[in-house]
Order: structure tokens, then C-alpha cells, then sequence
């Protein structure tokens, strides 16, 4: 027969193993890439524009209704482990489904921006590759929504390899081939009307 201290003992380790079980582990906390130098501001990886800002109007110089030019694009640091960069601009506003403006692909990692006015050539001097967009054409097709206000995203991904991917990709077997080396994303939204 066990005695009443030990059964007490007993109970009290009983209960311990089953609210530990029950416990949930904490989830990891992210930790960046690098840290900076004391004394240096880290530069976050995130996607910007000197034309208009996040949640903006896009001026019309970028649209159909305009030049029909890319706007120019900037970015910070992306992180450690980074090969190539990936850019995807679409709407997903558009009335037949989200409607792909600019596919690009394989930028350098080094690189920190796009000018204004991005050659539609199917390879850039620096290797990027363009895809094809949703008028079936390589480079990039400015907002032309039908009528009304729609919004454009500017999807930026830093990648973990350059791809095996000839120039006229399109979106679609961009994502496929980008499937396990996004390691960061950064995005810039911007509206237009009509």
C-alpha cells in the first residue's frame, strides 16, 4: 500500500506531465539577417518609389492612358543568401481576374533599383529577364483599368538562386519556379482610376 506522502508526491508529478502536455511551444521569434554596426541604420528590405507612395494614386505618365513607362522602383538590403531578385507588378482588381502587368526576373542581387522607363527587351544588360505579361507582350503594360479605381501591386522577391528560366516566362511559371527560395518579400501598392 503506498503511504499518503508518496501518494501526494505521486498526484503532484501526475498533474505536472499533464499540463506540461497541454502546453503549447512558443512560436520562434524572427531574428534578422544581419544585425548592423553600432553606430549604422539598417536598411529594411522593402519597395519604394519616387513617383508615388504606398496606397497612392500612380501618376498617369505611367499608364496606358500616359507614356506607358515603368515607374522607377528602389529597395533596401535584401537579406543574407540572397542570388537574384523577382519582380511581379499586377491587378488584382481587374474584372476577369488579376491582371499581370510586368513580369521580370533573374535581377542581381546586388542590384538596389530600377530607373524610369525599363527597356522592354526579352534580357537587360544586367541579365534580368522579362516575362510576358497579361497582354501577351515581354516588359511592362501600365494601369488601364475599364473604369473605376483598381489597385496595383509591385511585388518585390529576394531568391535563394538565379533561375532556370528562359526570357517569356509567365507569371505562373514564375511562381513555380521561385517555389522554396523566396526568402524575403517586400511589396509597394498604388491606384489608379478611370
Amino acid at each position: 500500500m503506498i503511504g499518503p506522502k508518496r501518494c501526494i508526491w505521486l498526484l503532484f508529478l501526475l498533474c505536472g506531465l499533464m499540463v506540461g502536455g497541454c502546453q503549447r511551444a512558443a512560436p520562434p521569434t524572427a531574428v534578422p539577417a544581419t544585425l548592423p554596426e553600432k553606430g549604422e541604420q539598417a536598411m529594411a528590405f522593402e519597395l519604394t518609389s519616387t513617383a508615388f507612395v504606398q496606397g497612392k494614386p500612380i501618376p498617369r505618365k505611367y499608364t496606358c492612358d500616359g507614356q506607358d513607362i515603368s515607374p522607377p522602383l528602389s529597395w533596401g538590403d535584401p537579406p543574407a543568401g540572397t542570388r537574384s531578385l523577382a519582380l511581379i507588378a499586377d491587378d488584382p482588381d481587374a474584372p476577369a481576374g488579376t491582371w499581370v502587368h510586368w513580369v521580370l526576373y533573374n535581377l542581381p542581387a546586388t542590384s538596389r533599383g530600377l530607373p524610369e522607363a525599363v527597356s522592354s527587351d526579352a534580357e537587360l544588360a544586367d541579365g534580368s529577364r522579362h516575362g510576358r505579361n497579361s497582354w501577351r507582350r515581354l516588359g511592362y503594360g501600365g494601369p488601364c483599368p475599364p473604369r473605376g479605381t483598381h489597385r496595383y501591386f509591385f511585388k518585390l522577391y529576394a531568391l535563394d538562386t538565379v533561375l532556370d528560366l528562359k526570357a517569356g516566362a509567365d507569371k505562373g511559371q514564375l511562381l513555380k519556379a521561385m517555389e522554396g527560395h523566396i526568402l524575403a518579400q517586400a511589396e509597394l501598392m498604388g491606384t489608379y482610376s478611370r
